[in-house]
């Protein structure tokens, strides 16, 4: 039986996963028309997996050479004459037990094989000269793939190996070089600079400035997903509604392959039912478990503070920044995974990350000593009735203790972390329980709507900024359509006022046919 799979490359003899067809055609297309290109994603966004396919599906046209930098190991980074002996020690084998060579192909490997091992002084003009006459007498077209291309980037080792390929492709008509060269990473390989000469400071050039511009999605299409789960279904008559489970799935993952592959191996497993509670109590687990993925996002967040700050800024400000590609925060943040384009502006790539962001952002050391977390911690026993959150009762506490705490606090401070502290106050509470995202539609530096889950059950918060009463009039009526939106007939309003004369407490309106608990601090 086919399982999900998230760890490795997937198969689909072996594995449930969306179909790569159209997404292969792109590539060889790319690869008929002797193009060199980069294969830039995220972590466990797909890339070893469709290389895998990628190099099966050439093989018949095209002698297919699939390297992994990181079996070459930091060593062979050192220098030039340990790279080019290494690389040329993996290029003969990968090539040897990849698929059967013509006796002419296996005489030039041979004397690859015995130069590297036999010459002191073994140069990447060695090595070059070597695949030239390989390419030269080849029966079929060669094409180099290099995953984790990006494993020694800051080496200078390797920018001459990219600028050698860049050289002979530019000169291809006159010294056959590989059909196609293929480089897959984190990091756009395109970025990387090189000194023209290692005395001078300014003076770089990119050694990888052939690569071809290519538009292919890998992210999984809300379609896909549904193919996905119908093979499933076939197997295991779960009597899901795989419209509902394929909505669910794309909009929490907005289609990033690892987490809707995890999403769905966690119900697979934990055998939940393939229900709206079952993939809502697959999303909390997911949200609050370590994986390589989180560990990975958390760490950049870690060494990166300015990505740290423009990623709180986002969260809990709500702040508008541009998707601007040469702003070097966005692109680190692109190329990390974290950011997704929506309509020109920086948005959180999916709810899964915002949750863990969240998680993480309200989670650490400094914020459990706050106060506030501590009122929190000490609150919490009493919201919980019968698995239902009374969340009137926690927008009445929260006042209380804000208005203690903050009262008179700065106007700056209460208008830039007012949000932040409720969403601190309400963390330990649905903690192990439920989780919540923000809308981004609506996420801005005056209104915010929260989304609850807990225990299958949805709440809808808005967040917002006092502006006065006609604003607060629009606020009331912009809720009654969302929770119409959302087939719900109660909704909360939490409006931070910093007017002097403001009045703070909850109450309850009716707008339309719906019930706003409004509470003001």
């Amino acid at each position: 039986m086919k399982k999900f799979n998230t760890t490795g490359a997937c198969f689909p003899d072996r594995h449930y996963m969306v179909s790569l067809e159209k997404r292969l055609g792109q590539f060889k297309e790319l690869v008929d028309a002797e193009m060199y290109f980069v294969f830039s994603r995220a972590r466990q966004y797909g890339k070893t997996t469709i290389l895998k396919a990628l190099e099966k599906e050439l093989q018949a046209e095209y002698y297919v050479v699939s390297l992994d930098f990181q079996m070459l190991g930091n060593k062979s980074f050192e220098d030039e004459v340990l790279f080019s002996k290494s690389f040329a020690k993996l290029f003969v084998k990968k090539m040897r037990m990849c698929q059967p060579v013509s006796p002419a192909v296996q005489k030039v490997l041979e004397e690859l094989l015995q130069e590297a091992n036999q010459s002191e002084l073994y140069l990447l003009l060695d090595l070059f000269l070597k695949l030239s006459e390989l390419c030269i007498i080849s029966d079929k077209p060669v094409v180099l793939m290099i995953d984790e291309a990006d494993h020694a980037s800051n080496n200078q080792v390797f920018l001459d190996f990219l600028a050698q390929l860049r050289g002979y492709y530019l000169n291809r008509d006159n010294e056959p070089t590989f059909q196609s060269v293929i480089l897959a990473g984190v990091y756009d390989v395109r970025n990387f600079k090189r000194k023209i000469r290692p005395d001078e400071e300014h003076n770089t050039n990119s050694p990888w400035n052939i690569a071809a511009q290519y538009e292919i999605c890998m992210a999984f299409s809300k379609e896909e997903i549904a193919n996905m789960l119908a093979e499933y279904e076939q197997e295991y008559h779960t009597e899901m509604d795989i419209d509902e489970m394929s909505g669910l799935l794309y909009n929490y993952t907005s289609g990033y392959p690892y987490l809707v592959s995890r999403l769905c191996q966690i119900i697979d497993e934990a055998a939940l039912q393939w229900t709206r509670e079952g993939f809502l109590e697959a999303e909390r687990r997911l949200a609050v478990e370590q994986n390589t993925l989180f560990e990975s996002l958390i760490n950049k967040l870690d060494t990166y503070e300015k990505l740290h700050q423009m990623i709180e800024l986002i969260l809990f400000h709500g702040r508008k920044i541009s998707y601007n590609m040469d702003d070097s925060m966005v692109s680190l943040a692109s190329r990390f995974g974290f950011i997704k384009n929506e309509h020109g502006f920086v948005m959180i790539a999916n709810r899964i990350f915002e949750v863990r962001l969240y998680n993480y952002y309200l989670t650490s050391d400094e914020i459990k000593q706050c106060d506030l977390y501590q009122m929190s911690v000490s609150d919490r026993n009493q919201f919980v009735l019968n698995g239902m959150l009374n969340m009137r009762l926690i927008l009445e506490k929260f006042v209380v203790h804000f208005d203690e705490l903050y009262g008179n606090s700065s106007v700056r401070f209460k208008e830039e972390y007012g949000r932040k502290h409720f969403l601190l106050y309400l963390r330990p509470i649905i903690n192990g329980t439920g989780n919540y995202y923000i809308e981004a539609q609506t996420r801005d530096d005056r209104r915010t709507d929260v989304v609850v889950d807990y225990h299958g059950q949805q709440y809808i918060i808005e967040m917002k900024i006092w502006r006065g009463q006609e604003y607060n009039r629009q606020g009331e009526q912009q809720l009654a359509e969302y929770l119409e939106a959302y087939g719900k007939d109660v909704g909360y309003l939490l409006s931070f006022n910093f007017n002097q004369n403001k009045k703070t407490g909850v109450w309850e309106k009716m707008i339309g046919n719906k019930i706003i608990i409004e509470a003001v601090v």
